[in-house]
């Protein structure tokens, strides 16, 4: 249930409502709005009376929620959550770019890549120090090492750094040096991970699950908000197929549905959503004419000899032309591709 305050109601009216539900045995979670503040009941098992509520002073109406998620659905914020972050906002009416190496393998080598995005117009530099890999064999990255390079990045050019937290133990190191922390697709279920990331205070970037419906994103992004975090961006990454012509079946009438059904931005990665490189900029142009609020997608100098995902990583001339073709269809549809405020490269 969300009980929606009336606009202008004092905060003795609020706590009044937060005391009552937690005498009541549930959770109170308060969501701030430009207009009103929200109040999301969370921890019920069954429907709760609209009346207990309806009569508080302050309080403009109470709704039930019937789907299974309460805080990440669009009843619970007055518009589309707008992320900011550094000076850049995820989820406004500027597309937000995050470019980088799929694994950081070399500070010259994430260095290099760093500067070539940056000057392209990312606005967000991605790189992985833990890499969870389907085989044991893999490059699993360089760890404690690949999170000094990535603080000497950000150091040097100004970009924020979005990177992947693995369980539950690595998130503190990776907050110390991420701007945002990444949750993996192999992780989107990985519920003690996300009650971590969801008490760390930083943005988390949640990405879809390699078999997951829309609805299990949602209750996943469902568990860092109930933990106090509202700084949640999903990603739609693919998903399995029948069909190995792709590494994935790149969904992107997921970016209509959750936009329809959630106040959450939602960026896009076809590197992965294709995991071939001649595909990543056809579809980047097609998640942004779709309503995508931003791409992710791999950079590097040299694919063939890359650790990580090689195939699927764009040559920097290669994100040049993404970058003016999205700049383009942006403009198009009233959006635009976010500036690198800051960036020094």
């Amino acid at each position: 249930m969300l009980i929606v305050m009336n606009q202008g109601a004092t905060d003795r009216e609020i706590q009044a409502v937060v005391r009552r539900i937690e005498r009541m045995g549930f959770k109170a979670n308060p969501i701030p709005g430009a207009r009103r503040c929200v109040i999301g009941i969370t921890g019920n098992e069954g429907p709760l009376d609209p009346g207990e509520f309806e009569s508080m002073p302050g309080v403009r109406e109470a709704i039930r929620i019937t789907r299974p998620y309460t805080l990440v659905g669009r009843e619970g914020a007055d518009g589309p959550t707008k992320i900011s972050i550094l000076g850049r906002e995820v989820g406004g009416a500027a597309l937000t770019i995050i470019a980088g190496p799929c694994a950081v393998e070399t500070e010259e080598q994430a260095m290099r890549i760093a500067e070539l995005v940056a000057r392209a117009g990312a606005s967000f530099y991605r790189g992985g120090a833990f890499k969870p890999r389907t085989s044991p064999y893999s490059f699993q990255g360089l760890g404690d090492e690949g999170l000094r390079i990535l603080s000497k990045v950000r150091e040097a050019t100004g970009l924020p750094i979005v990177t992947e937290a693995v369980d539950p133990e690595s998130v503190s190191r990776v907050e110390e040096v991420a701007d945002v922390i990444q949750v993996g697709a192999r992780n989107m279920q990985n519920y003690s991970l996300l009650k971590h990331a969801g008490r760390c205070g930083k943005p988390v970037l949640l990405k879809r699950g390699l078999s997951a419906t829309i609805q299990e994103l949602l209750l996943s992004a469902e568990y860092l908000l109930a933990e106090g975090n509202r700084q949640v961006i999903l990603c739609e990454r693919g998903i399995r197929s029948f069909d190995q012509a792709t590494r994935n079946l790149f969904d992107l009438s997921a970016i209509a549905v959750v936009h329809g059904l959630s106040h959450l931005p939602i960026v896009a990665d076809p590197s992965h959503g294709t995991g071939h490189r001649d595909m990543v900029i056809p579809m980047a142009r097609a998640a942004v004419a779709a309503g995508a609020d931003g791409l992710l997608v791999e950079v590097h100098p040299n694919p063939d000899r890359a650790l990580s995902d090689g195939a699927q990583s764009l040559y920097p001339e290669q994100f040049d032309r993404m970058m003016k073709e999205v700049r383009l269809i942006a403009e198009a549809i009233g959006r635009r591709v976010a500036e690198p405020a800051g960036a020094r490269a």
